[in-house]
């Protein structure tokens, strides 16, 4: 029996798809394309009904160690954090157009 093949880092999509894993990234990947630099709290705001300020705060931390944002965080009492895109995630912005541009198509697709 053959092994399967690891195709992250060799296919564009399984890549992407691996990189974007978690329920909340794209998200808040658009909210920051939206909004720019974005404190903490005020990214839970900004997030549906019912997220847990763990579950935020896991999905940050994994996209800042996938290099798609940055935290940066200030010595000042009380704590302040702001998250922004990185570089790499600064060209999420277009896909994140086009993902917003084909859910409304789908959205009145749906209702049909």
């Amino acid at each position: 029996m053959s092994e399967k093949p690891d195709l992250f880092g060799k296919c564009p999509f399984v890549t992407s798809q691996k990189v974007l894993t978690g329920k909340w990234s794209m998200y808040i990947l658009h909210l920051l394309c939206k909004y720019g630099t974005v404190r903490f709290n005020e990214m839970l705001r900004l997030m549906p009904e019912g997220m847990t300020h763990t579950t935020l705060s896991r999905q940050l931390k994994t996209l800042e160690e996938e290099g798609l944002i940055v935290r940066k965080e200030y010595s000042q009492i009380p704590p302040k954090v702001e998250y922004f895109l990185s570089d790499i995630g600064e060209k999420f912005r277009p896909v994140s157009e086009a993902l917003g541009k084909w859910g409304l198509e789908y959205i009145a697709y749906m209702k049909q």
